[in-house]
């Protein structure tokens, strides 16, 4: 989608910035950018907030780059580290560690140097490059879009593109073009991309989809529902 962007022409219309999602959802709560590609688990928090385009991060099955990380069963992990990089999957694995696994688990938020703890019975939720590169190390993965789906039989929606305020019908037209131009060149962003510990094409085809169908947003308002129900110590 990134590429799509900066291959067409609304690169002229628009200031682009490019953070990690949580800080993207910020900067959209604190009105410093209009539209952004942010955590769904956000979207309560946003003044006004309305989801703009055709496209999203989703997983129907196995995401591969947001997991679980551990070095013995989840059943015996005391403590679960909670990756800083985005809401929606801690809250994510708050949810499933409780109605699907239903473990009691300490979860604590992680600092910047929190892989290295992942030893013993501490485990971590990773998301992003670092969760697939964790997968060469970590012996147990429990890959949090499948769980949700064994869980709710829907996939998962981890990021939509969202405004806090209405946008012109035709920008969000040249909007959702310029984002499918991303998705129909994936040989174009797979020349300018690499990964060492990751195959990028099973990534970006199957890990995976981009369209936010009805079932999706089925899934987002489930998921904001019983992100709603969790208590405060939950959340904490």
């Amino acid at each position: 989608m990134m590429f799509g962007i900066k291959q067409s022409g609304i690169l002229d219309r628009i200031e682009l910035t490019e953070d990690y999602p949580a800080r993207i959802a910020a900067s959209l709560k604190n009105d410093q950018i209009d539209i952004g590609l942010i955590p769904v688990a956000m979207i309560p928090s946003i003044p006004n907030a309305q989801i703009i385009s055709d496209y999203c991060i989703s997983a129907e099955e196995n995401v591969a780059s947001v997991a679980i990380f551990s070095e013995v069963p989840l059943q015996e992990v005391t403590t679960i580290l909670l990756d800083y990089q985005s809401r929606t999957s801690v809250n994510l694995a708050r949810i499933l560690i409780k109605d699907y696994w239903q473990l009691n688990i300490k979860l604590e938020a992680a600092d910047d140097q929190f892989l290295s703890q992942i030893k013993g019975n501490t485990a971590a939720v990773v998301i992003g490059d670092r969760a697939l590169e964790q997968r060469l190390i970590s012996p147990y993965i429990y890959d949090l879009a499948t769980a949700w789906n064994n869980h709710t039989h829907l996939p998962f929606v981890f990021a939509a593109w969202v405004a806090n305020k209405p946008i012109h019908p035709d920008f969000i037209d040249g909007f959702n073009r310029a984002l499918g131009y991303g998705l129909t060149h994936l040989d174009e962003v797979l020349a300018e991309s690499s990964c060492a510990f990751y195959d990028l094409r099973t990534y970006y085809t199957e890990n995976i989809q981009y369209l936010l169908t009805d079932e999706k947003r089925q899934s987002i308002n489930l998921f904001l529902q019983q992100l709603s129900n969790l208590s405060q110590a939950d959340l904490s």
